[in-house]
Parts: C-alpha cells; sequence; structure tokens
C-alpha cells in the first residue's frame, strides 16, 4: 500500500497502483513524506471522494494491535510497543538524588507538605503507555480517513486469578474485603505458611532452622511490603554477604512470584484511554466506540483467524473477512533522550566520566535506520571507531561489529521506529 495525503493534508484513500505513483514523483505531481510505512503528498488539487474506513485497536500493556480496514481491503495493520522501562529510570533517579542529598544536605527542614495530585491523575509509566496509545490512533488518522473508531479494553479480577492459581474459593461479595493475610498474625507468618516453612534458596540443604522473611527484589527498588516481595530464606543462605552485588541474592529472581502489574494496567488505563479519545474525536465527527475481549475471541474463532494482536484489531474494526495485505508494520517506542549526564561510579580525584554519548558517530545516531548488505536493520549500539551494533526491533542481532564504511543511512532515527515484516 501507498498512503496519499492531498495537498491541503486531508488523507486519501491508499492505492496499490505503484505505477502510477512512480509517474506522479517523476512529475514532480507528489513529493514522498515518509519511508515506512512509504506516504506521498500531492502537490496539485484533487478530488477527496473516501470510502467508510474503520479502525480497530487493541489495547495493551506490552504490545498494541492497530488494525484500519474497510468492508472489503486491509488498509493498515500494526503492532506497536510502548516503552516498559519508566519505572526502572524513575527509581535510579530517585536513588541519584536521595544519594546527593545525604552527601550534599545531611539534614533539611521538610519542604512542599502541601502538594497534592490533579484529579484523574496517573502514574507516569501508565500515562505514557496511555499516551503512547493515542499517538498510535493519532498516527494513523493522518495517514486515513477513519470514519470510526473501535476499542477493546480488558478488565482483569485479580484477586480471583489469584484465588484459581491457589486453590481457594473464588472471593464473592465482603470476601473481595479479605485478602491473602486473613487469619495470620502478620506478614512474616504468612511468608513462612505459604513456602511452607522452607528456605527458597537451599530447600534445607543447609541444615538451618532459623528462617528469615526476605524482601527478594529490594536490589531492583521494591520496597514494598506486599506479599509478592517477600520470600522465605535460612539464616544461612540470608547472610548479609550475600545481599552484595557479588553474592548471590542480588538480582534474584524466585520462580514462585508472579507478576501482575499487566493486568492492574488495564484496569487503570482502560477508561482513560477510551475517554480521552472520544474527548479528541468525537467532535470531528469521528464516532467512538468500545468492545470486549470475549466478543473478539468469538469472532476470530468463527471466521477461522489466528490469533496476533494485529488479526484482533482487524476482528475489533468489524471487518473480519477483509483480505489483507500480507504486511504487518512492526513499531517500537524508544527513549527520546538520556538525561543522566555523569556515570555513578568517581574515578580518582573525584572525577567522573560522561555518561552521555556523543550526538553523532560518524555520521550516525542511535536508533537510526541503515541498510547493511541490503537489509534493513537499526543501530542499537555504537563505539567511537566507527563499528556498530545492528539489530531489527524484536531483539534480532542482524551484526554486532558493523564498520560505518559498509552501513548506508536510510532515516535518522524517530521516537517510534518502524519496520515492515512480511506475513
Amino acid at each position: 500500500m501507498v498512503y496519499v495525503i492531498s495537498k491541503n493534508g486531508q488523507p486519501l484513500m491508499p492505492t496499490e497502483n505503484h505505477a502510477k505513483i512512480r509517474i506522479l514523483l517523476k512529475n514532480k505531481k507528489a513529493k514522498v513524506i515518509k519511508r515506512c510505512p512509504f506516504t506521498i503528498q500531492l502537490t496539485y488539487e484533487s478530488t477527496n471522494y473516501t470510502q467508510p474506513v474503520s479502525l480497530g485497536i487493541d489495547a495493551g500493556s506490552k504490545t498494541i494491535g492497530v488494525s484500519a480496514t474497510t468492508e472489503k481491503t486491509v488498509l493498515y495493520e500494526a503492532e506497536v510497543m510502548p516503552r516498559n522501562d519508566i519505572s526502572k529510570l524513575l527509581e535510579a533517579r530517585r536513588e541519584m538524588r536521595r544519594s546527593r542529598r545525604n552527601r550534599k544536605i545531611r539534614y533539611r527542614k521538610a519542604r512542599f507538605d502541601n502538594r497534592k495530585r490533579d484529579e484523574g491523575w496517573l502514574a507516569p509509566s501508565v500515562r505514557q503507555k496511555v499516551e503512547t496509545h493515542l499517538t498510535t490512533v493519532d498516527k494513523v488518522l493522518k495517514m486515513l480517513p477513519v470514519s470510526r473508531i473501535r476499542v477493546e479494553t480488558a478488565s482483569f479480577d485479580i484477586q480471583k486469578i489469584k484465588a484459581m492459581e491457589e486453590g481457594r474459593p473464588l472471593p464473592e461479595g465482603t470476601g473481595y474485603q479479605q485478602g491473602e493475610l486473613l487469619g495470620f498474625a502478620n506478614l512474616r507468618e504468612y511468608c513462612f505458611w505459604r513456602d511452607n516453612y522452607t528456605c527458597q534458596w537451599c530447600h534445607g540443604k543447609s541444615g538451618s532452622k532459623i528462617l528469615h522473611m526476605h524482601h527478594w527484589n529490594y536490589w531492583n527498588g521494591d520496597h514494598t511490603d506486599k506479599p509478592s516481595s517477600v520470600i522465605t530464606l535460612c539464616d544461612v543462605c540470608n547472610d548479609s554477604k550475600n545481599h552484595k552485588k557479588d553474592g548471590f541474592l542480588w538480582g534474584w529472581k524466585p520462580k514462585i512470584t508472579k507478576s501482575y502489574k499487566d493486568a492492574a494496567f488495564m484496569g487503570i488505563m482502560r477508561w482513560a484511554f477510551y475517554n480521552e479519545l472520544k474527548e479528541r474525536y468525537c467532535n470531528q465527527g469521528i464516532p467512538v466506540s468500545i468492545t470486549y475481549g470475549y466478543i473478539t475471541k468469538n469472532t476470530r474463532i468463527e471466521n477461522g483467524l489466528p490469533k496476533a494482536h494485529h488479526v484482533d484489531a482487524r476482528c475489533i474494526s468489524g471487518n473480519p473477512q477483509a483480505e489483507p495485505t500480507g504486511e504487518v508494520f512492526f513499531q517500537k517506542k524508544v527513549r527520546c533522550h538520556n538525561r543522566q549526564i555523569h556515570k555513578n561510579t568517581i574515578l580518582k580525584g573525584g572525577y567522573r566520566k560522561r555518561n552521555q554519548a556523543p550526538y553523532e558517530v560518524m555520521g550516525f545516531r542511535l536508533f537510526d535506520k541503515v541498510k547493511w548488505k541490503g537489509q534493513k536493520c537499526f543501530i542499537f549500539g555504537r563505539r567511537h571507531t566507527g563499528r556498530f551494533s545492528l539489530r531489527l526491533l524484536d531483539g534480532t542481532k542482524i551484526q554486532e561489529n558493523g564498520s560505518y564504511k559498509s552501513i548506508k543511512l536510510l532515516e535518522t532515527r524517530k521516537n517510534y521506529l518502524t519496520e515492515r515484516r512480511v506475513v
């Protein structure tokens, strides 16, 4: 598909007539404004005839499915990966600030006790993912004449999920007020009972009968006292030397723990995303509706379609039998800029190395789209010698030590990296 924009910036219907596009570009009647997906803008006045286009969005914490369809044809399909590193970066920043205050200001009076959060406030990690969903919709509407938007959101009952996994009765009514610690004197007693009064590292091989409640994820910035953050260790395994960076407890993730971050995120963001979509586009005459996962699953099974995020989005759009083009655009949201100026390690003389790499190395930037031996890939690592780590967006390594002389720049880095895949 080649996507077409009118002279005044209005999206038109895309075309597969590549010969006509080449003639328009050759005669200067159109210009290229984007390489991937390939988009042109006409330089002459044209008719604005369009067909009804339905946009389906499969909202998700790790992958967003996108599909724009007519009754017969799939016009655009994509899978977008939002960022999942916001929490870790904020935690690292907090630790650095605490360390700096401890070094420079041993004590100071409390400040800013009158701060309060605005109504509708979302945590930065959640807010970023909501903005990624909205930006994804925005990008499609700038490229295609979408006439309606349909979104699938999901709500997960985490207490029921936990009860089913642990073999406990499902909560009902006031049962939702009775958590995992019901009937236990404190968190420590519950932790020992859950782990069967056995050290989770050596499983009793040390012979020690003294047990401790260990915050296994403290090294990663998790300082909370929730049941999933603690685990049982014996006196020998919980020795202080094992907590250091060269000890086995540093970076250890026990198998019994399970994260419900993605489920919690969907419960928090679904109405924020849906309501903001309505506020943005309903005033422009584009209706926004909502659907649910069980409907999407039933539609996919009835039409004999495979399980994939872009296929789910096609079912959500209302045209599951639309003929696919055979290509899906894989997109990834990347960090715009690293704001940490210096490394943490202090060298002799109190000197710290700069943490930020040069803006350009041999004319190339991080995440630039390049071609190496006929294959399109992205720069994921740079060395001052002009050697680059080249990879695809899913992490596939193309070349870990490619010379700058053998690669060709296709497109400078964007906040959203785009890769075309044939399916």
